[in-house]
């Protein structure tokens, strides 16, 4: 009898259960179909943060490029090849594909809850102010973008179903109508409301921070504009500064990480928790604090021995255990990823003060707060600052050289540990001079200005990127995007 029951309660399930509507199968119920706009804004601004602030070479070898870093056992990347690993390939990828295809498609839906919206007046002003940081933040990643590569797809880009090969479009072109966006969405936030809130995670969604940090990087792209269109960027200059950018380092643009992966510091995961010990500062860098005394050699990089510092030959083979290493300050798992600082803007404007622009006071003055700022952020003391601005080497006075080379080697010191802009800052003034090494990939003679592009695209975009190389004239590392003048 018990085995009669046993094969009859399964034959009674299954005829009970029986039902002509069988759609649910086809439902992957693992799998949403919606998500909010604040969770695809988080997504790409921490992968933003990511790619600039992560050192794998897989990624970013900006601090290789800068010279400030070098590596150990395997200085391929350091030799300028960048095509082993396809470096550029995953850079485009990260922030075509992860930044900014995630903030579209986080905008797309906060434009479509804003052609249906119900709500009240002060949840519209959010609404607004969260579309406006969006097009901050994307353009601040086509920036990235155009500063690496030149010429890329912008107008046709994010649009897979339209444009499944979008052309390169101008980068001169891009770079202005970013300008223009910029000023647009700082122009439009509403400063007395909130934004995204807590899923900000650099400002925390204050609206007043992300309207200066969008000033200043007008600020920034129009002094990269200068040498190409004075009068365009001289009137861009003034226009950021009269909105209002970042006036002290209560306004620099960080991401503060966790102290736990996998939200913690790209850094961390790199140089700690991987277990490896891939590079050391570069004897370029170090060798220039070491001439100058810098105060900020003890915030930078451990002691060789007491008192000491000492570089990796840049470009070559290097024992880790014979050299200076970075601090633990910079590995540590909570560390911030950094975007801007004010420290950054009071070097512009001592360049824009030597390019003509009348930004108020003077290239000294400017130069002098910028060492200020960011020897404070490092933890330097003021009677420190003092003594270093006093010494004739570092005096804006009496420093060496024309004041390409001033600012220019002071901000270079200034921007270590952010690999990107100090190259850029690098590719503007021509200073400080870099070291290229004995051994370099394809037998380059010079530190690289670009990147090449990605060979992907070789495949998937042959004839629009075929126009660009042919404007460039090849897809050469030396060949200078069009606001690095010789």
């Amino acid at each position: 009898m018990k085995n009669k029951l046993l094969i009859l309660i399964p034959f009674l399930s299954l005829f009970t259960s029986c039902s002509d509507d069988i759609t649910g199968l086809n439902a992957d119920t693992k799998r949403p179909t919606y998500t909010e706009a604040n969770y695809l804004f988080t997504n790409a601004e921490h992968a933003m943060v990511d790619q600039i602030t992560s050192t794998s070479v897989n990624y970013n070898v900006f601090r290789l490029f800068s010279q400030q870093w070098t590596e150990v056992q395997y200085p391929q990347e350091s030799q300028y090849d960048l095509t082993g690993r396809k470096i550029p390939d995953t850079h485009w990828t990260v922030l075509y594909r992860d930044v900014l295809r995630d903030y579209k498609e986080s905008k797309d839906i906060l434009l479509k809850q804003k052609q249906n919206f119900t709500g009240s007046a002060s949840e519209a002003k959010v609404l607004n102010n969260k579309i406006a940081i969006i097009d901050i933040l994307s353009a601040y990643t086509y920036s990235i973008l155009v500063d690496t590569f030149g010429d890329i797809p912008y107008t046709e880009a994010l649009d897979i179903i339209n444009f499944p090969q979008p052309k390169y479009d101008d980068a001169q072109t891009i770079y202005k109508d970013l300008i223009s966006k910029l000023k647009t969405a700082s122009n439009t936030l509403d400063q007395n409301y909130g934004s995204f809130g807590d899923a900000d995670l650099v400002y925390g969604g204050n609206a007043s921070n992300w309207a200066k940090f969008a000033n200043s990087l007008r600020l920034r792209l129009s002094i990269n504009l200068d040498d190409v269109d004075h009068a365009y960027a001289s009137a861009q200059v003034l226009s950021a500064i009269s909105d209002g950018i970042f006036t002290s380092s209560s306004d620099n643009t960080y991401m503060n990480y966790s102290s736990t992966q996998p939200n913690a510091n790209p850094l961390y995961v790199d140089l700690v928790a991987s277990g490896r010990n891939d590079f050391v500062p570069a004897n370029t860098f170090v060798n220039k604090l070491n001439t100058l005394s810098d105060p900020r050699r003890a915030k930078y990089f451990t002691e060789f021995t007491p008192g000491t510092y000492i570089g990796g030959v840049y470009g070559e083979l290097n024992v880790y255990d014979n050299f200076s290493h970075i601090t633990e300050t910079v590995k540590a798992p909570e560390y911030p990823g950094v975007l801007l600082t004010y420290s950054e803007i009071q070097f512009l404007l001592a360049e824009a003060v030597e390019r003509g622009i009348a930004v108020g006071g003077t290239a000294e003055s400017h130069y002098n707060t910028a060492i200020t700022s960011s020897m404070s952020d490092w933890g330097v003391s003021s009677s420190d600052i003092t003594t270093y601005l006093s010494r004739t080497d570092v005096a804006y006075s009496t420093a060496t050289g024309n004041w390409k080379r001033k600012i220019g080697e002071q901000a270079w010191i200034a921007l270590y540990n952010r690999g990107f802009e100090a190259w850029t800052s690098y590719r503007r003034l021509d200073f400080p001079v870099l070291n290229v090494p004995t051994v370099t990939y394809g037998d380059i003679t010079e530190v690289p200005k670009r990147y090449s592009y990605p060979g992907a695209e070789e495949t998937l975009n042959s004839t629009n990127l075929s126009s660009a190389v042919s404007k460039l004239g090849s897809n050469s590392v030396v060949k200078h995007i069009f606001w690095d003048k010789f």
